[in-house]
């Protein structure tokens, strides 16, 4: 009910003595009268009047009052409904929902908002490789999947290697660091059979690779399964196209493939069994990117 109509419930007036009754019946009819007056205004004030009618100011103060206070208990309510409390915060239904039990987060941690705007809306998969530091080898890697309602479940988070010199967000041919960015995931292939990639697999014997790596480990396999990162490349292609649109000093040729035990010249690798699983798991469908880069470069 409006304001409006809650004032128009008053009490109607009170009759002046008729001219048969005397002074004093007179008055003390008349006292009695505004006593009822008062009494019904004070209800009146109580079923959300913001008008008093009481011939006292004192009554009309505390009718105010009362109905004062059941205006701020109304805002109060409305602000509780639509998430803004007393305090002046605001809360929205992803942080009233921070403490399900069902592994799901609001936002993939440790991107700011920055990298969050990057993510297509249409990807539901992200493989978020996160960096110790910017000039460290050693990274996680773990495979996030959007659930129906905009949360985030996570799968199992995976030990994976780096460039050598760390990260940078303006890679260049033989830098030894890792692009920074947010890339697709388009294509994949290795020397091996296809263990079940959903990804267009290319199996070729060119994945074949040998030598020593940079603490002197065994390359051999390293290029067993290799997914493609759409860095410097033309998505829907082998791996092994050597198309550059950036231009040759950029780089290229990033994959995340089979770890060899240490440090990589940019790409990313994981240990054999979970590239299969990552092989396996990521769907077209989903439109899958890699997100990548240091811990402080991701949570711009």
């Amino acid at each position: 009910m409006s304001r409006t109509e809650r004032t128009a419930d008053q009490p109607e007036p009170t009759r002046a003595p008729g001219p048969r009754q005397g002074r004093h019946r007179g008055q003390r009819r008349s006292r009695r009268g505004a006593a009822v007056a008062g009494t019904a205004a004070l209800l009146v004030a109580g079923a959300g009047s913001w008008l008093a009618f009481g011939p006292q100011g004192a009554l009309t103060s505390v009718a105010a009052s009362a109905s004062l206070g059941r205006s701020q208990d109304g805002a109060g309510t409305a602000r509780a409904q639509s998430g803004t409390l007393d305090s002046g915060h605001t809360s929205s239904p992803a942080a009233d929902r921070s403490d399900r039990n069902d592994g799901t987060v609001a936002a993939l941690p440790g991107l700011g908002s920055g990298f969050r705007a990057r993510i297509p809306a249409r990807t539901t998969q992200v493989l978020l490789v996160s960096g110790k530091g910017r000039d460290s080898a050693d990274s996680t890697a773990t495979l996030w999947s959007r659930t129906a309602d905009g949360r985030w479940q996570p799968g199992t988070s995976w030990p994976a290697h780096n460039g050598l010199k760390g990260w940078t967000a303006d890679h260049h041919l033989d830098d030894l660091r890792s692009p920074v960015g947010v890339y697709s995931l388009s294509d994949a292939g290795g020397l091996k059979t296809d263990p079940g990639s959903r990804l267009p697999y290319h199996r070729d014997t060119s994945f074949t690779i040998g030598g020593k790596g940079f603490e002197g480990e065994d390359l051999a396999g390293s290029f067993d399964y290799v997914v493609a990162i759409d860095y410097n490349r033309v998505a829907g292609t082998s791996p092994l196209d050597v198309r550059k649109p950036l231009g040759a000093d950029k780089g290229g040729g990033i994959w995340v493939h089979v770890d060899h035990g240490g440090p990589t010249h940019a790409c990313v690798s994981l240990a054999e069994n979970d590239m299969v699983t990552l092989l396996r798991a990521l769907d077209p469908a989903a439109h899958p990117v890699i997100v990548m880069g240091d811990q402080a470069s991701l949570a711009t």
